[in-house]
């Protein structure tokens, strides 16, 4: 079996499936979901002197954590709900993630156009950026001058027409010019979290699924897991449990623990379009009153995002409709017809699952993206276990620091204090062989969608999978049928569910 074989506290070494340490060492917390925030979970705990393990079911950060609009923010649609203290919370995230990757999070401007909105919309909207300064006071608190961000103010219609054409409509009033950030590979910032994780001593295994839990007088110790690439199950013991597994934690729980929860979740889908580039410099921030979108330049692209409507399906079936790209490009042209999108202007598309505390309304596009910690003991009568649900990829870093506060309280041990605020990321440049080396990349679209990224702008030319897949194919003997069987499975990414 592969192990760890370095010491805690060195980066940049190799991260091996540590299957041999799951099975054999009792650990103070396990881990289920190796999403954002089970990642930063273990990111946290295992600096603080914490022994961690953590399972993941598919490949490290491939949902939720990936299916997104890449964006660092601040949230500024919150302040309509009076969410100040979410807002705040972000936005100082902001700033950290900025500081600890600067090399994946980086300035973007945004421009919010107004058209024939009235002098009344134009303050309101004053107002709002005016606030979301004030709640950024420390967005120069860098080192790194390009990092630091301005402070809004207001273009002309001119202006603005002149900097982004796409603008050009006879009743734009202007153009309202504010700052937030932006991820260059959410799945790569993810992984680089796992990466400093591993270092300081965690236990990490993908394609590893958590069945159930093991129980003994009312007190979870544990889960049994099966490694779904070899088919083989043992129980990973461990002193508190944490599920952090997105859209899917409500799910597990019920099935892990034979009953609903206590605690439900509000599933909301949303897609996301890779098209041409659109604008020259500017993100544009779409106001209507049917709700809004994003078009963002995204490394030499523009990624348009995005939709939000509930779901109620089975998560693992999530996907994008041909019904979904006609409806949003329909509803982006008509407030935005210089866009002139078509079926063919699509080089990529991908839908996520926003897991959502549920407030019992239903209305996922106002529902909170406040996340809860749930305590399991006192909940559901399960003492050790703890769930995380609900936030957002901005505050993740936060939330793990309140977790592994109540785990530490729980365990009732000492723990250094939380440093991953300030502790920089290692910045590793991934290529195919290191991937299958040192980042426990098992499969081609581990390697093309989440270690070097060279899928997510459409589907590779042949060329470029048979180079990948030879190379994957030497480091892990896979036969000709296996490497043909990799590629092949490859083509429901860039298929919509229809055609699938």
């Amino acid at each position: 079996m592969l192990t760890r074989c370095q010491r805690p506290g060195r980066l940049g070494e190799i991260m091996r499936r540590a299957l041999d340490r799951l099975s054999h060492e009792t650990f103070d917390v396990l881990i289920v979901g190796g999403g954002i925030t089970g990642i930063c979970v273990a990111r946290d705990a295992a600096r603080r002197g914490l022994k961690v393990a953590l399972v993941e079911r598919g490949d490290f950060a491939a949902a939720t954590s990936a299916h997104n609009s890449k964006l660092i923010h601040g949230g500024l649609r919150y302040l309509r709900n009076f969410e100040l203290g979410l807002v705040r919370e972000s936005l100082r995230e902001r700033r950290i993630w900025q500081r600890i990757a600067p090399h994946l999070v980086h300035p973007l401007p945004f421009l919010v156009p107004l058209f024939g909105a009235g002098a009344k919309a134009r303050a309101t909207l004053a107002a709002g950026l005016t606030l979301y300064d004030v709640l950024s006071f420390d967005r120069g608190w860098l080192d790194d001058p390009k990092q630091r961000l301005p402070g809004h103010s207001w273009l002309s219609a001119a202006d603005a027409k002149a900097r982004e054409p796409i603008l050009d409509r006879p009743d734009l009033d202007g153009a309202f010019l504010y700052y937030d950030a932006q991820m260059s590979s959410p799945e790569r910032l993810a992984l680089d979290c796992l990466i400093d994780a591993d270092a300081n001593g965690a236990a990490v295994a993908n394609y590893v699924e958590a069945g159930h839990l093991l129980l003994r007088d009312g007190r979870v110790e544990g889960a049994n897991v099966r490694d779904t690439t070899g088919n083989t199950s043992f129980n990973v013991r461990a002193k508190t449990t944490l599920v952090a597994a997105g859209p899917w934690a409500d799910i597990f729980l019920a099935h892990a623990i034979n009953r609903p929860p206590s605690h439900k979740l509000l599933r909301s889908k949303g897609i996301h379009v890779l098209v041409p580039s659109l604008t020259r410099e500017f993100a544009l921030t779409m106001a209507t009153e049917h709700g809004h979108f994003f078009v963002l330049p995204w490394r030499g692209h523009t990624l348009l995002g995005t939709t939000d409507t509930a779901f109620t399906g089975d998560p693992d079936k999530v996907g994008v409709e041909e019904r979904d790209i006609a409806d949003f490009f329909a509803f982006i042209n008509t407030h935005l017809p210089n866009a002139r999108l078509s079926r063919d202007k699509a080089e990529f598309f991908y839908a996520g699952l926003r897991p959502l505390v549920d407030d019992g309304s239903g209305d996922t596009y106002g529902a909170s993206r406040r996340a809860e910690l749930v305590d399991h003991g006192k909940d559901d009568r399960l003492d050790g276990l703890f769930s995380a649900i609900g936030g957002k990829w901005t505050t993740s870093r936060h939330l793990a620091q309140q977790v592994v506060d109540r785990l530490v309280e729980k365990l009732g041990i000492q723990a250094r204090k939380c440093d991953t605020a300030t502790a920089r990321l290692p910045d590793k440049t991934a290529d195919v062989a290191g991937a299958v080396r040192d980042e426990m990349a098992l499969t081609l679209e581990d390697v093309v969608m989440r270690r070097t990224g060279i899928g997510v702008f459409g589907p590779p030319p042949a060329e470029t999978l048979d180079d990948v897949s030879r190379q994957m194919a030497a480091a892990l003997g896979w036969s000709e049928e296996k490497r043909a069987a990799e590629i092949a499975s490859l083509a429901h990414l860039y298929r919509t569910q229809d055609d699938a």
